[in-house]
């Protein structure tokens, strides 16, 4: 484990003299920030990024933040989650390896193996025991007991992965070409359904209702889908654009279309966030359908974001998104993690209409 050697920030996310000012945390990545997630025992916050490395920053009550710990991978890293109790860290990478880091011990290991890049990882929690599931572009999942070096299980996908989530027993995947599984983890080696995802472009995410009884898919066509999985409430499915902007204010056919490139739920109201290759955060109300707030936090795309386990402080990056492919990927773009403090008037559902 190395420390970071920097001293502990002394701006705050609850800025009396500045209380709408976000806070950048310190240092951060030094290429793109491809996923972040808070710890769900405490404000710990770790940051996978395209730099080979994962970090760990600790955020204390006023938003100041330090970096605690931080470990490699061969490769690009893609994914990373926290299990249950906030003792360890997990994450995926390029490099086709699952690595677990052990927050009390300060080290690392490989705990996962595919045959391509790890998209995706996530950590499930149910009443037969915790396990570590992997996502990979060579188009399998596979389930891992962290005792064991070989996986539990593995299952075949249509296609590679590029996005899954988790909200127990609810499992989601996204894979290229559309198609969409979901399985019900009472039972997680069978598919329980497949669909093609309702949006005509590509799967970008796909992020599960914390209630577990449905998902939200974005694509990288500026539009966002509600799904629900049973099919008596299919009437509330429905789909939205976003992260678009008009060329100019006459031609609202012609909208310049952005990637939607994150979808957060918040773990108390159940409202959402979107963020996009445009720079903007959206925060919305599913069931009154409609947005509660918008806000372009910084010139650059924002590529991933998370809720703190109150559902109190919101983290976005800011860095390359990789919409427009190895060409995109100019100098001098920023790399940077944000800390947003949320009020209730922006993540509060909207009272039910009469």
């Amino acid at each position: 484990m190395s420390f970071f050697n920097t001293a502990a920030s002394s701006s705050s996310v609850a800025n009396p003299a500045q209380p709408d000012k976000d806070i950048e945390v310190n240092d951060p990545p030094s290429d793109s920030i491809s996923s972040l997630a808070f710890s769900p025992q405490a404000d710990y916050l770790a940051a996978a990024s395209w730099d080979n490395n994962v970090r760990i920053y600790e955020v204390g009550q006023n938003g100041q933040t330090q970096g605690k710990a931080m470990y490699g991978h061969q490769g690009p890293v893609l994914s990373v989650c926290w299990n249950k109790d906030g003792t360890k860290l997990l994450s995926g990478g390029a490099d086709n390896a699952g690595r677990m880091f052990d927050i009390t011990t300060g080290q690392s290991q490989q705990v996962a193996q595919h045959d391509a890049p790890i998209k995706c990882v996530r950590w499930i929690e149910s009443p037969q025991g915790s396990v570590l599931v992997t996502g990979s572009w060579d188009k399998t999942i596979k389930y891992w007991d962290l005792r064991s070096p070989s996986p539990v299980s593995s299952v075949q996908l249509p296609e590679r992965c590029y996005t899954l989530d988790v909200a127990y027993p609810l499992m989601v995947v996204g894979t290229a070409e559309r198609h969409i599984q979901i399985f019900n983890l009472t039972n997680p080696t069978t598919v329980y359904k497949t669909m093609v995802s309702p949006l005509k472009w590509q799967t970008r995410v796909v992020s599960c209702f914390p209630a577990a009884n449905g998902f939200a898919v974005g694509s990288i066509e500026g539009r966002v889908a509600i799904q629900y999985v049973d099919d008596k409430d299919a009437s509330n499915n429905f789909s939205f654009k976003c992260h678009r902007r008009d060329t100019t204010p006459t031609t609202k056919d012609q909208a310049l279309v952005y990637a939607v490139n994150d979808i957060s739920f918040h773990p108390v109201h159940g409202t959402f966030s979107t963020c996009g290759s445009d720079g903007t955060v959206n925060y919305w109300d599913k069931d009154a359908r409609t947005r509660l707030k918008s806000f372009e936090p910084a010139p650059g795309p924002v590529p991933t974001t998370c809720f703190n386990r109150t559902g109190s402080i919101f983290a976005y990056a800011v860095s390359y998104d990789w919409s427009k492919g190895h060409s995109g990927m100019t100098p001098g773009h920023p790399n940077k993690i944000m800390l947003h403090a949320c009020k209730d008037d922006e993540v509060k559902r909207k009272p039910a209409k009469r």
